[in-house]
């Protein structure tokens, strides 16, 4: 950030914590930070590390954000800020984004949830300041990624369409056992989700959908052999982009060979009366642990023709680890979350953006390479 401003973020969770510590530590000018969450304790917590964490002089305040009423000390907050950061789960999303419209703040959030996503759209369409949506990892950096993959090769190529745009992430454990050949570094509810909810793809062409989990493959990414399925929620806008000039595009998560085969074990268990999502979520937790350290692999590709009907492929892949921030080790799953949710309050707060802002809407290039994200996962 070149110049001060008051950032709220909604949340005391593992991201809420991250971004916090990256605008306390790396802004040019250190933002004071509003922590809000429904328990005060736990957002006090998270004051309290960031604290700690940064190596600069910092303001940082700790508020209760109510779950159901908007209270006085909430209305005094959001009258002094200038953008909330929403790192809450999904399902609160258009409750938060709501707010920075009636306040006239900024709004970025991070979640892969579809129907929220197209809620918060329609609320945001007249707003007087900027709603980035799904800018975090997937969806987010992998989504910009793949957009500059694709502006790239139509021009170096001369051509307006390819056959296939590819990207996959996968935040994983750098060991796993059976039977499960996993270990949570993120939110387990997430997981369940992505899993169980469809997944929106363009096949010949158009957009369509098809059931998560559905287009199992294997996939050799530095010599490592990982699995690969479509999951919801990480292809962001691209299909609605990008249609009519990609053949085949999707997002899949990457997992370790034998994972996929034990979760449709436990998908067929689930009665069909059943919350699948919640059902799965409570399979899983019974037996899988959650790890701390942690790494992501992502991995995005293009094939098409050149002007001259040459077949040309280009591929990106990037294994990220944990890293040190000020005083602290952050879990890769927190800095390349949070680094691309703090590009997106940079972009806002110093633009003039009005109304939503989706992924294909951003200058990748730019993005890709701002301060933020270029120091979690290097310069492209």
């Amino acid at each position: 950030m070149k110049k001060h401003f008051n950032i709220i973020i909604a949340g005391a969770g593992g991201i809420a914590e991250a971004v916090s510590l990256i605008l306390a530590e790396w802004s040019d000018v250190t933002p004071t930070l509003y922590i809000g969450d429904r328990s005060f304790l736990k957002a006090k917590k998270v004051a309290k590390w960031v604290e700690e964490g940064t190596t600069k002089p910092c303001t940082i305040k700790a508020f209760n954000l109510d779950e159901k009423e908007l209270t006085e000390e909430m209305i005094a907050i959001f009258q002094q800020g200038d953008i909330i950061l929403d790192c809450l789960p999904g399902s609160a999303s258009p409750r938060i984004a709501q707010f920075a419209k009636d306040f006239k703040l900024h709004y970025a959030n991070l979640t892969e949830y579809v129907a929220e996503t197209e809620e918060i759209i329609a609320l945001s369409k007249n707003a007087d300041t900027g709603f980035l949506l799904q800018t975090g990892l997937a969806p987010g950096y992998i989504n910009l990624l793949a957009h500059e993959l694709f502006r790239k090769f139509c021009n170096d190529y001369k051509v307006n369409s390819v056959h296939t745009l590819e990207f996959k992430v996968g935040a994983l454990t750098k060991h796993a056992v059976a039977p499960h050949y996993y270990g949570f570094t993120w939110s387990p509810v997430g997981v369940a989700t992505e899993y169980l909810k469809a997944t929106v793809v363009l096949r010949d062409y158009v957009k369509t959908t098809l059931p998560s989990l559905s287009e199992r493959a294997e996939i050799i990414i530095d010599g490592i052999t990982y699995e690969e399925d479509l999951t919801s929620g990480g292809a962001a806008d691209l299909p609605h982009a990008l249609s009519g000039k990609v053949c085949r595009l999707d997002y899949k998560t990457l997992r370790y060979p034998g994972h996929y085969a034990w979760i449709e074990k436990q998908i067929k268990k689930i009665d069909v009366a059943a919350s699948k999502i919640k059902e799965l979520q409570y399979k899983m937790q019974e037996v899988i642990p959650h790890i701390e350290d942690d790494q992501i692999v992502l991995y995005a590709a293009i094939q098409g023709r050149d002007i001259e009907g040459v077949l040309r492929r280009r591929e990106i892949a990037k294994t990220i680890l944990p890293q040190k921030i000020g005083n602290h080790l952050l879990r890769a799953i927190q800095t390349t979350t949070a680094a691309p949710l703090a590009q997106a309050a940079q972009l806002l707060l110093e633009g003039k953006h009005r109304g939503v802002l989706l992924q294909s809407h951003i200058d990748s290039a730019a993005f890709l390479n701002g301060f933020f994200v270029s120091r979690v996962y290097g310069k492209l």
